[in-house]
């Protein structure tokens, strides 16, 4: 499979990555934070093969470009076509993201967040 996000992933770093989560933590919402965050934790394991990684690296790299298909500066709707981005990369790897990498998320969602309804996670969930 031909990786669509191919062009974006020379704007993926762990530090980018973090550093656009941390300031846009509220803006972008649980849903969009939790979702980025399942991909890291999934590129993260040692089991997910390059193709899986190389997927995750491009969607990640599109999510932390700051100018994307609608601006990320909009409130709310900035978000939109990042949410759908990594929800289509979830789905690819999904067989990725087992509960180990749900918890790593969520404890990093409790350090940004607080607490958090856990229910709206469950949406993103579905999708895996």
């Amino acid at each position: 499979m031909e990786n669509p996000f191919k062009k974006y992933a020379r704007q993926f770093s762990e530090n980018r990555l973090f550093q656009k989560l941390q300031t846009y933590t509220r803006q972008a919402g649980l849903k969009v934070v939790y979702s980025a965050l399942l991909m890291f934790y999934a590129f993260r394991r040692k089991e997910t093969p390059l193709w899986a990684r190389r997927i995750i690296i491009g969607v990640l790299g599109y999510f932390i470009m700051p100018i994307d298909a609608l601006p990320d500066l909009t409130p709310i709707i900035g978000y939109t076509d990042d949410l759908g981005v990594l929800s289509f990369g979830l789905v690819t790897i999904a067989a990725f993201v087992n509960d180990e990498v749900r918890i790593n998320a969520r404890k990093k969602l409790k350090d940004w967040f607080g607490e958090f309804d856990v229910q709206e996670l469950r949406e993103v969930d579905r999708q895996l």
